[in-house]
């Protein structure tokens, strides 16, 4: 008996183009491609034309003040990421435990606390603890905005990977006897990390890149260092615009890399350590 003869690559949700669809659909990439292509053209162009790649927009970098400018940001950068990072993970694992908690008026605090400070634009944050309380310091108002938006998401990141952990663990752990906070610390935390190190590693990048909203504030981190550099016109030659992003742009970018190359470290190296105690164990 014969039954329908369906291409190898036909899908359930959406039929196979047909030849005039795919012609259709090439010649699309291509007007795209050509499009885009025209895009960066023109761009470059106009950059060419206002003097940008010429050789004389590189002297600044040439100078120990300009380039102990760019260190001493890169450091204010750094120094400004590492505490904010700290205080929101610690505030987020503290705002996790507030949500999970048995007691309701604590669980609605805690809820409450994460969906505002969750709600609230960045740096609308940033600028109003500025000028409120830390018009003097702004690095402070910088790493407090950083720590109250971050860990809310961390809180909920926490949140969510704890109760993703099989209901069943629990309900054995309390059989046996075990209170909640042993139930927590020793069967459902250190399941729940494994799952949820990646997004928390992704927010502390996203808390890395944030850092550069610190220039509103005139903290002189690294984006606002460049954007001094930047500023400072080059005798006849212009404002190093393209030199400066060209700097800049690839030190936020490694930076960037580096995090997350440490993220999948410590994923493999805990994967790894999982599977030695499931061998262990059999």
């Amino acid at each position: 008996m014969t039954i329908f003869n369906r291409p190898a690559a036909a899908s359930v949700l959406y039929d196979t183009p047909g030849p005039r669809a795919r012609a259709r659909y090439r010649l699309f990439g291509v007007l795209s491609l050509i499009g885009v292509a025209g895009l960066l053209w023109y761009v470059v162009t106009a950059l060419a034309d206002n003097g940008q790649f010429d050789a004389g927009m590189w002297d600044a970098f040439q100078y120990n003040t300009v380039q102990q400018r760019i260190l001493d940001g890169l450091l204010s950068t750094l120094e400004a990421f590492g505490l904010a990072a700290l205080f929101s993970l610690t505030l987020g694992a503290l705002l996790a435990a507030g949500q999970l908690s048995d007691r309701r008026p604590v669980r609605w605090l805690c809820v409450s606390i994460v969906q505002f400070f969750r709600a609230m634009p960045l740096l609308i944050l940033i600028v109003a603890l500025y000028y409120a309380f830390f018009a003097k310091d702004p690095m402070w108002a910088l790493v407090l905005g950083l720590t109250l938006y971050n860990g809310s998401v961390q809180a909920e990141i926490i949140r969510s990977g704890v109760n993703a952990v099989p209901r069943g663990q629990a309900e054995a752990a309390y059989g046996l006897g075990m209170r909640k906070t042993q139930v927590m610390m020793s069967i459902l935390v250190p399941q729940a990390v494994r799952s949820m190190l990646p997004s928390m590693i992704g927010q502390l990048v996203v808390t890395l890149k944030d850092t550069s909203l610190g220039f509103v504030i005139t903290y002189h981190e690294l984006l606002f260092v460049g954007k001094a550099i930047a500023s400072q016109p080059i005798n006849a030659a212009g404002f190093p615009y393209i030199p400066v992003v060209l700097v800049i742009g690839p030190i936020y970018i490694a930076m960037c890399l580096l995090l997350t190359a440490l993220a999948r470290w410590i994923e493999a190296r805990g994967r790894r350590g999982a599977n030695r105690r499931t061998s262990a164990a059999a």
